[in-house]
């Protein structure tokens, strides 16, 4: 099995790049909805609006590329291309957890929001928008330069 994995490693990589990036759009992009629904009156058109399109993107794209991400990640550590033992892959896989609690607070709130309940502000959302940012960044690097 693993000998045709690691025959397959160039289209499970692919596979895993477009998850990831599938994902990362959403969450970039979700907590950008939550800055606008936060500051759009309770009831109105508009938070209709937002609730429709969160729950899309939560749901149609953010959900699957979860999935994705995970799936062709852990076939390509079952490939035994990829050394699961090292230092920059656990720190990877530590920061991937955070993004995967992350994206389970925005379907939190994503529920509060659709109940007109509006969990916090505009700039807390907008603050919170940096994290993926930044976990994004410490992943490429951990990727690409294999520090540890």
């Amino acid at each position: 099995m693993s000998e045709l994995l690691a025959a397959s490693y160039a289209w499970l990589k692919a596979g895993h790049i477009i998850a990831v990036i599938a994902w990362m759009a959403g969450l970039l992009y979700l907590p950008r909805l939550y800055v606008y629904h936060a500051a759009a009156p309770i009831g109105s058109d508009r938070a209709a609006t937002f609730q429709v399109m969160e729950r899309r993107l939560l749901r149609g794209i953010m959900l699957p590329a979860l999935i994705g991400t995970y799936l062709f990640g852990l076939l390509l550590i079952a490939s035994g291309v990829v050394n699961g033992s090292e230092r920059w892959l656990q720190i990877k896989l530590a920061l991937v957890l955070l993004l995967t609690i992350f994206h389970m607070l925005l379907a939190r709130w994503r529920r509060d929001f659709a109940a007109d309940r509006y969990p916090h502000t505009p700039r807390f959302f907008r603050v919170v928008n940096e994290v993926p940012t930044l976990a994004m960044i410490g992943i490429v690097l951990l990727v690409v330069v294999k520090p540890f």
